[in-house]
């Protein structure tokens, strides 16, 4: 669905609203105290595995593009507004071993990581995490996403960028996607940082108004584009690779 400008406007501050906290930047190194050599986003997404009697059965993860995660070293960064109390974590969490943390899907190009140690860190630590997630009702459904087709779509970016200064601000930015044969992409190129980061569409309601879908997240560009993960693809390689611990 391709959407006027003061719609596309209107979204991208509710965009801000809804999941500015559900996002984290993420950093690789070579080695501890050696320059990033490799910037992304990663959010946090809760999985919907099944229901009990005591209510719905759900998996946190912290999801990023596999090429964000590959490094000896990486960084998860904080951010005031994700932490009580705030500014109670000035540092971000330093990971040796940092491709082990994840859970690596290459198929799809993704990389998840159970986030039940970082609630232990923070826990460690004397703060707890203030988050916001990619629901999984918000995750876009195949049937959502196969409504993308060949015209281009309001699409909406929520990244954390890379400034001159290294600094890493949340940007949200109004981009359009299409489908390219069986795969959804974005027709732009992406600053730095943004890889891994949710991309979002909207949905037509019956009662004419719109809902707000994650397609999925944003992969290296190629060719002056992004491919995506999409959230269909995702929830399938997430299934097969837990199916042992669900």
């Amino acid at each position: 669905m391709l959407l006027d400008q003061e719609t596309e406007n209107e979204i991208v501050y509710e965009l801000c609203q809804l999941f500015g906290r559900a996002i984290l930047p993420v950093t690789q190194f070579d080695r501890p105290g050696a320059p990033g050599d490799g910037f992304g986003t990663a959010f946090f997404h809760t999985e919907l595995v099944g229901a009990t009697d005591d209510g719905d059965v759900l998996h946190e993860w912290l999801l990023s593009a596999d090429v964000a995660t590959r490094a000896p070293y990486g960084e998860i960064g904080l951010r005031p507004s994700v932490t009580e109390p705030a500014d109670a974590a000035s540092d971000g969490i330093l990971m040796p071993d940092f491709a082990g943390q994840w859970l690596h899907l290459p198929e799809v190009g993704v990389a998840a990581m159970p986030t039940g140690g970082l609630h232990g860190h923070a826990e460690d630590r004397g703060w707890r995490w203030r988050t916001q997630q990619v629901t999984d009702a918000v995750a876009a459904r195949a049937d959502a996403i196969a409504l993308v087709g060949a015209e281009p779509s309001s699409a909406f970016v929520l990244a954390l960028g890379v400034a001159d200064d290294g600094s890493r601000p949340l940007e949200a930015t109004i981009e359009r996607v299409v489908r390219d044969g069986d795969e959804l992409r974005l027709t732009t190129e992406l600053p730095a940082g943004y890889v891994g980061a949710p991309v979002f569409g909207v949905e037509a309601r019956p009662e004419g108004e719109v809902a707000l879908r994650c397609l999925g997240l944003v992969l290296p560009g190629n060719g002056g584009g992004h491919p995506l993960a999409t959230f269909d693809r995702i929830r399938s390689a997430l299934a097969e690779a837990t199916a042992g611990y669900r």
